[in-house]
C-alpha cells in the first residue's frame, strides 16, 4: 500500500438526541485539532447541562489509530466511551471528539442497553456531520536572504505550497505547509538554495 497522506474528519460540530426508556442521550460531535481542545468543550457542556447524570466522551486524533481517549464518567466500565470510540473507528473518522450527555430516566438500561444507546446517539450525531478529507501536512519555516525571494516564491508556487506566515525584511522567513508525500521533492529543491535554512515545525 502506498503511504496515505489523507484522513477523514468532520467539517463542523453536530448534535443528535436518542431516547430509551425515559433516558435521554444527547450526542455532540466536534472537529478538534489537539487534546487542548477537549477541556473547554467539556467545561462548556457541563455548564449547559448541569443536571445531566453523565458526560461521557471519546476522541480520536492523528491518522493512525494510536491516539485516542475514552471516558465513561461514572457509567459502568466499557459501556459509554468505548462504544463512542468504536463508532469513530468504524466510520474511519479522526481529529474528532464526541461527547454524549445523559439524563437518567429512572429505568436501568443494563450493559447491552447502555452500549446500544451510546453507540446509536454517536451514530446519529455523526450522520448529521459533513465528512471531509484532509491531507496530512508537515509545517516548515525557511529563512533566507531577501535577494533569494524570487527563487523561494517560484518553488512555493510550482509545488503549490500553502504559505502560513511570511516576514519580508533583510532576512526573510516563510512558514509553509507541505503534503507528506511531497516533502522529499520540496526539501531537495529548497535545499539547493545557497544559505537558506529550513526548520521543521510540526506535522498535522
Amino acid at each position: 500500500m502506498l503511504f496515505d497522506d489523507t484522513y477523514k474528519t468532520i467539517s463542523a460540530s453536530t448534535e443528535a438526541i436518542f431516547r430509551d426508556r425515559g433516558s435521554k442521550f444527547i450526542a455532540f460531535a466536534y472537529p478538534i485539532s489537539g487534546e487542548a481542545d477537549i477541556k473547554p468543550i467539556l467545561t462548556k457542556l457541563k455548564a449547559e447541562h448541569p443536571k445531566a447524570n453523565h458526560h461521557c466522551w471519546a476522541m480520536r486524533l492523528g491518522t493512525n489509530r494510536s491516539v485516542f481517549r475514552v471516558n465513561d464518567d461514572g457509567e459502568p466500565s466499557g459501556t459509554a466511551g468505548r462504544p463512542i470510540l468504536n463508532t469513530l473507528l468504524s466510520k474511519d473518522i479522526t481529529n474528532t471528539l464526541v461527547v454524549v450527555v445523559r439524563y437518567f430516566g429512572g429505568t436501568l438500561l443494563g450493559v447491552p442497553g447502555l452500549i446500544n444507546a451510546y453507540k446509536t446517539a454517536t451514530e446519529m450525531a455523526l450522520s448529521e456531520a459533513i465528512v471531509i478529507e484532509k491531507t496530512i501536512n508537515d509545517m516548515y519555516t525557511i529563512t533566507f536572504d531577501y535577494p533569494q525571494m524570487n527563487d523561494v516564491m517560484r518553488i512555493i508556487k510550482e509545488e503549490q505550497l500553502q504559505v502560513l506566515e511570511q516576514r519580508s525584511e533583510l532576512i526573510c522567513a516563510i512558514r509553509f505547509s507541505v503534503r507528506k508525500t511531497q516533502v522529499e521533492v520540496v526539501m531537495s529543491r529548497l535545499g539547493k538554495l545557497t544559505g537558506a535554512k529550513i526548520k521543521y515545525d510540526y506535522s498535522g
